[in-house]
């Protein structure tokens, strides 16, 4: 990402993978303020829409939340359809001048669709039904693309799992306290 006036912006690690029928959001529980780790067992995995939504989220928190429960309003107008609601956010996020400053990734998983959602106006559906945000993200996609290819008999949930502890043992802002949801 970017850096921002604050400095440059290191987060979490955020993982979904689509296999086998089946998908799985993880991510790690690691809090970081600059170079200090401020707290161990966060969860940034949402669910959203009677359970039938799952929601994970890097970068500032407070702009998470916000996002997050505008996602949810979203949702609800569009009666669970993930892509419209998306759409409908990442046009407000652009356009309101108080959300636009948010500095904020998501993805987004329903039965059928996994989506990244950014400020920036992208909303982005993978080919291959993986994506990673945050700082560890790019290890945790390339270790899920690598497990797809070498163990296929794995779950979605297992493939989050190991990839997320592999992106901690590289990434310095993602810890190996993962949370994992599955629909």
């Amino acid at each position: 990402m970017p850096g921002n006036d604050r400095g440059i912006w290191r987060s979490t690690t955020i993982l979904c993978v689509r296999h086998a029928g089946g998908v799985a959001l993880g991510g790690d529980g690691q809090v970081t303020m600059q170079s200090t780790v401020m707290k161990h067992g966060a969860n940034k995995l949402r669910r959203l829409y009677h359970d039938r939504v799952l929601v994970g989220f890097a970068g500032a928190a407070g702009d998470a939340f916000t996002l997050l429960e505008r996602f949810s309003g979203k949702l609800e107008e569009y009666q669970g359809h993930l892509l419209r609601s998306a759409h409908e956010l990442v046009k407000e996020w652009r356009t309101d001048k108080m959300l636009r400053p948010l500095e904020s990734l998501m993805v987004c998983c329903d039965a059928e669709h996994t989506l990244l959602v950014s400020g920036s106006g992208e909303v982005i559906e993978p080919d291959d039904g993986v994506v990673g945000i945050g700082s560890g993200g790019g290890y945790a996609a390339a270790a899920a693309r690598a497990l797809i290819g070498d163990a296929p008999e794995l779950s979605a949930e297992q493939m989050v799992k190991k990839s997320l502890l592999i992106a901690a043992d590289i990434c310095i802002y993602s810890n190996r306290e993962i949370n994992v949801g599955t629909l």
